[in-house]
């Protein structure tokens, strides 16, 4: 490993400080074709190009794909619109909210999901991690948007409000599907008195995570979050059939070899304000990135195959003369163009599509296999999140596969897999329709422990990188590498920060 490309203390600024001066900037300026070439168009490449163009800088985002986004890609199938990858979005996430160009006004539509998530486990269906659910001011503040002080989520702790919050929560599982799957099957299963205890004594867990600082969380001791559930004194129960297979879900990690840390803060995320999906499919938020940004700054087809300080080698579009080049890809391309960077592991993933004539479920709902009785590890009816996503007279219902099952070939995968949902949803599964299965074998770089959710982003003056690689294995974290870089290359250049690096925001998974 190149202590270069991994040591924030290797590469120093000019001494004297890192202010240019005007006449050093208008010398490089007149010799440059950009004064930061982005090489990437993904989600942090687009996100960088916003933050460096909004400071004054004229940026030039190479993408050697003919589509932007990277991972985040939406394939259009027969009427349908059919995500690439697994990543699921969390509204509270700041670097999104804070991301220019997707500010007030956007027309970037979030289609939340129903708080919380099912667990279907045997002949039961759990709801776990709603804390909206109940009666009372704390749940009308809830609801309406409201905080308690500090911010602070205003969820009470006392045992009879949770117990009544969950016998309302279990209720409102009954009743999901309006009589059709899943929900028949709940409504024809009994809940027992353990399954209150249990979900009670979570949901005040949940309660108390969710009004925990982020920079508590971080100086947790770091543990894999496997072992951190059993650390933590959670009955082995409610580990093993509840939490451990949502965190799994949340992580895209069956093994739960990720980060304690990390797995804190993507429950913290997730209790707090639930998931969603960008309307029109994943592809939506990079394709509005790009159409932000001035014309002409991104170019597709164009592949990086060298870069330097101070230029870009292309394969067939020559050379591109820059103040400043930032790769923005994947951790494995990076290190192909800056040799040194450590490559982590990943987890793979396999999407699976299915199109039916009935909905299963009619709820926007998470589905989870507490049970890991077959390859599909979450599930849920897409066209109940998102209707733009499926024709109006079809179902689209997706599944994602975890871990080696996610390798296997696509015809034993899709029967296991069927097989599965029926059982999960409670309807023939026989008839429904494979429009696409989508395998990545890279689709999450891993973050086992030690990690370091804040890998440097400058590799010296005038190269940067950034990428979810640098960060937390997510959309946010790839977001906030953007930011940090562009706070790096503004730095660099003697241009105040203002509106980029003075807002402190706490990447989360």
């Amino acid at each position: 490993m190149s202590p270069l490309a991994e040591s924030p203390t290797v590469a120093r600024r000019p001494r004297g400080g890192h202010v240019l001066t005007s006449s050093a900037r208008t010398r490089r300026t007149n010799t440059s074709d950009a004064d930061v070439v982005i090489v990437g168009a993904g989600l942090a490449g687009l996100a960088a190009a916003h933050h460096l163009t909004s400071a004054g800088l004229a940026v030039v985002v190479l993408e050697a794909q003919s589509h932007v986004g990277g991972r985040m890609a939406t394939d259009h199938v027969d009427g349908f619109r059919l995500d690439r990858g697994a990543g699921l979005l969390c509204s509270d996430w700041p670097e999104l909210a804070g991301l220019p160009g997707l500010g007030l006004g956007s027309a970037l539509a979030l289609r939340p999901f129903t708080p919380g998530a099912l667990m279907r486990t045997g002949d039961r269906c759990l709801p776990v991690g709603d804390l909206r659910a109940g009666t009372g001011r704390h749940a009308r503040a809830v609801r309406q948007g409201r905080e308690g002080r500090q911010g602070r989520v205003p969820y009470p702790y006392s045992y009879a409000y949770q117990m009544r919050s969950t016998k309302q929560a279990l209720s409102a599982a009954r009743s999901f599907g309006g009589g059709r799957g899943l929900g028949r099957t709940a409504r024809t299963t009994r809940t027992t008195m353990s399954d209150a205890l249990d979900l009670a004594r979570l949901r005040a867990g949940f309660a108390r995570l969710a009004n925990t600082p982020a920079e508590r969380l971080r100086a947790r001791a770091e543990l894999p979050a496997g072992e951190a559930l059993s650390a933590r004194g959670l009955p082995t129960r409610t580990a093993d059939t509840l939490v451990g297979p949502l965190l799994a879900a949340l992580l895209c990690d069956p093994e739960l070899t990720t980060s304690s840390r990390v797995a804190d803060l993507a429950l913290r995320s997730f209790v707090r304000s639930g998931l969603c999906l960008p309307a029109g499919g994943a592809s939506t938020l990079p394709e509005l990135l790009a159409a932000g940004l001035p014309k002409g700054t991104v170019r597709r087809g164009v592949r990086a195959t060298s870069v330097a300080a101070n230029a870009v080698n292309t394969d067939g579009h020559g050379v591109l003369g820059c103040r400043a080049a930032l790769i923005a890809t994947g951790a494995r391309d990076a290190a192909r163009l800056l040799p040194g960077l450590r490559v982590p592991d990943f987890h793979p993933v396999t999407v699976l599509h299915h199109a039916a004539q009935e909905p299963p479920m009619t709820a926007p709902a998470l589905v989870v296999d507490a049970d890991r009785h077959g390859p599909v590890s979450h599930t849920w009816v897409t066209s109940a999140v998102d209707p733009s996503r499926a024709r109006p007279d079809r179902t689209l219902i997706s599944s994602v596969v975890l871990g080696p099952a996610a390798a296997d070939p696509v015809g034993p995968l899709d029967k296991a897999a069927r097989t599965q949902l029926a059982e999960l949803y409670g309807v023939p599964t026989d008839r429904w329709e494979l429009l696409r299965s989508h395998h990545d074998p890279r689709a999450v770089p891993a973050m086992p422990t030690p990690h370091d959710g804040r890998r440097p982003v400058r590799v010296l003056c005038g190269l940067y990188v950034c990428g979810d690689h640098r960060d937390t294995s997510s959309t946010q974290g790839a977001l906030s590498s953007a930011r940090r870089a562009a706070v790096e290359v503004l730095r660099d250049f003697g241009l105040r920060t203002a509106g980029v690096g003075e807002r402190e925001l706490l990447a989360v998974a």
